[in-house]
């Protein structure tokens, strides 16, 4: 079964079923952006990947697709690369400004490697030459998808901790930074000149405003955080 003179291309009888893998994705299903500026493979492709299971939202070029898009509600954006006006590097270039979790695959009929080299330094999930694969497109739409929701997911969570960090006194943090670091209550005492007694109440303070339920937790956090630790030559907190 073929579109457009194998513009694009269904293959069947694959091992790996395209409705299974798309199944298993996080529902709601991944909503997809698909700029195109050829109308027939643009009908052809909102039919295909909607027929996949996922929801397709259709523009004829990048400037309409920024103009009336909410660009951050899209779990993946495919785009030609050769649009008339703006190309989709230019686009895939505005978008790493304004919509840093954007997930692009590009189709192209230009089957220059230096192109695609370039759109996947930049980040982009695939760079898939026509005629396009269903079973290739679909692929890579579900791992852009998965990872904007990953990074989407991750950014919440570095918020949430952000403002939990936040509510520490400055002695809590001078704790919390110590005690992620490895160092024993009394050592922390030691560092900070004050009583191994005392430190643990700090401690049990940043446990709970931090909602973590071990130190293990705790340097999690830490991590995702990404602190830094500089320390003077008096081995004070810097």
């Amino acid at each position: 079964m073929r579109f457009l003179n194998s513009v694009v291309e269904f293959r069947r009888g694959e091992k790996r079923n395209v409705e299974d893998a798309i199944a298993r994705t996080e529902s709601p299903p991944a909503r997809v952006a698909l700029i195109e500026d050829d109308e027939r493979l643009r009908q052809a492709l909102v039919f295909q990947l909607g027929t996949a299971g996922f929801q397709v939202v259709p523009y004829s070029s990048a400037e309409e697709f920024l103009v009336v898009s909410g660009a951050t509600s899209f779990d993946c954006i495919v785009v030609d690369n050769f649009l008339p006006r703006m190309t989709g590097l230019q686009l895939q270039a505005q978008l790493s400004r304004t919509v840093p979790f954007a997930s692009i695959v590009f189709i192209s009929g230009n089957s220059e490697l230096s192109l695609g080299m370039h759109a996947m330094r930049k980040g982009a999930v695939d760079f898939l030459e026509k005629p396009l694969d269903e079973e290739a497109l679909v692929s890579s739409i579900i791992r852009g998808a998965e990872l904007t929701r990953k990074r989407c997911a991750e950014h919440a969570q570095r918020i949430e901790l952000e403002g939990r960090f936040g509510e520490l006194t400055p002695r809590e943090r001078e704790v919390f930074d110590l005690i992620t670091m490895g160092l024993l209550n009394k050592q922390v005492g030691a560092e900070l000149g004050t009583t191994e007694r005392t430190v643990k109440a700090h401690r049990e303070r940043v446990m709970i405003k931090m909602r973590a339920d071990s130190l293990a937790g705790l340097v999690r956090m830490s991590g995702i955080l990404e602190l830094q630790f500089t320390r003077t030559r008096s081995g004070h907190m810097g």
